[in-house]
């Protein structure tokens, strides 16, 4: 059952045009001319029920962009959207019950008021009975582990513990649908597992779609086997995370560790160097060239230790944005 249908989604910003100097603005004042710039670009894609699906794509890309327009936030220039049965644009009460917007960057939480008075106006505003409300609430601090921060400021709180409960104030009324943009941005490491371990059970316990935009890979890799892949406004990719990287990225990571230091222009004819710390050097090397590259490796260097791996995500999604196509 598909609950998020999108199909030839397009946003087109028109931008004013101003030339320098007093006769410029002059003529801005009167008479204004605009560029169209595009934004998002006939995206099309399908998302089941249930489904933890990443949405990836440099600054800029229109990742922010589209997830504005599936919450109905921003109206599409062209294009069709269903969200959950319903047409965002109209922000029907029953569509807004049914879905929730989570953004790293900002925040609803009153930052004088203890966490637990911004979840009451949150759940007066969903018509939230005072059972049902302690009973969701008490259910999400504790997943969360901020069962002892709900009477605190939210001024006091640490970082991590605000995404926490900025999360828990975003869920309470229990959405089907969730879209989360960076939800990890500016967490510690392991602030970042905790938010992971939450979305991932939550997304369990109660069946909840999400949409995740994160720059963090560590995000994408622990939650989402289904990634969207946008460029410049364009959808390049819809598919498996491993059928990303296995497109992609046909080559190795050789490891070395010599006997002793040599500098990058020396190592640098063996393939692609990556790091060179101290004794230890890597390198990127294309799978048909592996066999050779090891081969000359060990034959003129003094190797203490190698290892071969599959490249790290964050260098192959990199690679993607710079093709820009697949």
């Amino acid at each position: 059952m598909q609950i998020i249908s999108v199909e030839n989604l397009t946003k087109v910003y028109p931008v004013a045009v101003k030339e320098p100097g007093l006769r410029g603005t002059l003529a801005h004042f009167f008479r204004r001319t605009y560029r169209s710039i595009p934004a998002v670009q006939s995206v099309s894609f399908n998302i089941a029920a249930g489904e933890v699906v990443g949405f990836l794509g440099p600054n800029g890309a229109g990742k922010t962009t589209t997830l504005k327009m599936l919450t109905g936030l921003i109206h599409p220039s062209a294009g069709q959207v269903t969200v959950a049965g319903h047409n965002p644009f109209r922000r029907e009460e029953d569509f807004l019950q049914k879905i929730t917007l989570v953004m790293g960057q900002k925040q609803q939480l009153l930052w004088d008021l203890p966490t637990l008075d911004s979840l009451r106006i949150n759940g007066a505003v969903y018509g939230i009975d005072d059972r049902e409300f302690r009973q969701r609430v008490g259910e999400l601090s504790d997943m969360l582990s901020l069962q002892d921060k709900l009477n605190q400021p939210v001024r006091k709180l640490s970082l991590g513990e605000r995404m926490k409960a900025e999360l828990l104030a975003a869920l309470v009324h229990r959405p089907q649908v969730l879209f989360l943009d960076e939800p990890t941005l500016g967490l510690d490491v392991n602030a970042q597992v905790s938010v992971r371990e939450f979305l991932k059970e939550y997304n369990q316990r109660y069946q909840a779609t999400v949409l995740l935009t994160s720059h963090y890979m560590a995000d994408i890799t622990a939650l989402c086997e289904r990634v969207l892949v946008i460029y410049a406004g364009q959808l390049i990719y819809d598919g498996s995370l491993d059928g990303l990287l296995e497109r992609f990225a046909p080559c190795r990571e050789v490891t070395v560790e010599l006997a002793e230091g040599r500098s990058a222009a020396d190592l640098q004819i063996y393939g692609d160097l990556g790091k060179v710390e101290g004794r230890v050097a890597r390198f990127i090397v294309p799978q048909e060239k592996l066999t050779q590259t090891i081969s000359r490796l060990l034959a003129d260097l003094e190797v203490v230790d190698l290892t071969v791996t599959d490249p790290p995500i964050e260098e192959v999604i990199g690679k993607v944005f710079q093709a820009g196509t697949i």
